[in-house]
């Protein structure tokens, strides 16, 4: 039995750079929608970055199995697991106080049957504290996405370029041209009739993300969608210029690995000078 309910009254006026006592429910993505209002949202793996993010009013974090090529350094989402995610969400949830925390089950955590997709999503939630969970597929997945919600699991659904399924694809390729995008729009419908909240639309022609998002009362969140999504997210890695060989559809905001590099450069040569560390730099 919870002892208070968090007040839903004084909800923001605008879910991006609203003010609230509170965290970013499903409701307050629910009336963005009718109101056409877009949002940003951005992925975080530790709590440092997630109070830059949720400061700047960002209401929706997610902590994508993306970790396994920005954090550990794999090739391709595949090989990360619900154990290396869980201490990943946990930091982000501790270091933000009004974002909505999204977790992403990992490849091989629920395809197999909705218990283990069930399994997963609460050890997310319990253990992690996360408010919603994400995975990829279309009606293949209905089964596990009408298990959580009816657990009272928020799911997000992902469509479109869904990475676990790389190898089925041959690479990271366009999804819904021709005919296939009748299905990709069929797959849509089924996830929002099964419950999901929101569903992101990865690497798919604007043309067939402007009909999906008119078509759905639920949100749609775009990464090389298009312009007409609900909403629009991109790896922070990627829109702050870290990444090496960033997608098309990423546009970089700043250059950071080259503000790192010149940082670290300056202190290595502050230490073999003897510059640093100076007086100002000492106990005495």
């Amino acid at each position: 039995m919870m002892s208070s309910v968090p007040s839903m009254s004084g909800s923001p006026t605008a879910l991006y750079g609203g003010q609230t006592g509170r965290r970013v429910t499903v409701r307050d993505i629910a009336a963005a929608k009718e109101r056409g209002e877009r949002w940003p949202m951005v992925t975080a793996y530790d709590a440092m970055t997630a109070r830059v993010f949720d400061e700047a009013g960002i209401p929706v974090m997610l902590v994508g199995d993306s970790a396994a090529m920005v954090v550990y350094g794999y090739d391709s989402t595949l090989p990360v697991s619900v154990d290396d995610l869980i201490p990943l969400t946990a930091a982000v949830v501790r270091g933000s106080s009004r974002a909505m925390v999204v977790a992403d089950l990992p490849f091989g955590s629920y395809q197999s049957s909705p218990q283990q997709a069930l399994e997963s999503a609460a050890r997310f939630m319990k253990e992690a504290g996360a408010h919603a969970v994400k995975l990829e597929g279309g009606r293949r997945t209905l089964p596990q996405v009408e298990t959580l919600v009816a657990a009272g699991v928020p799911v997000m659904g992902h469509l479109g370029l869904t990475p676990q399924s790389v190898n089925v694809f041959g690479g990271y390729r366009v999804q819904g041209r021709g005919q296939s995008g009748d299905e990709l729009m069929a797959d849509a419908k089924a996830l929002e009739h099964a419950g999901v909240f929101a569903v992101v639309l990865e690497c798919v022609p604007a043309e067939l993300a402007e009909r999906v998002t008119a078509a759905l009362s639920v949100p749609t969140i775009g990464i090389g969608a298009g312009p007409s999504c609900d909403a629009q997210v991109l790896v922070w890695q990627d829109l702050m210029g870290l990444t090496q060989r960033p997608a098309k559809f990423v546009k970089k905001y700043f250059d950071l690995a080259g503000e790192m590099d010149h940082a670290v450069r300056a202190f290595a040569d502050e230490v073999a000078t003897g510059v640093f560390p100076a007086p100002e730099h000492s106990y005495r």
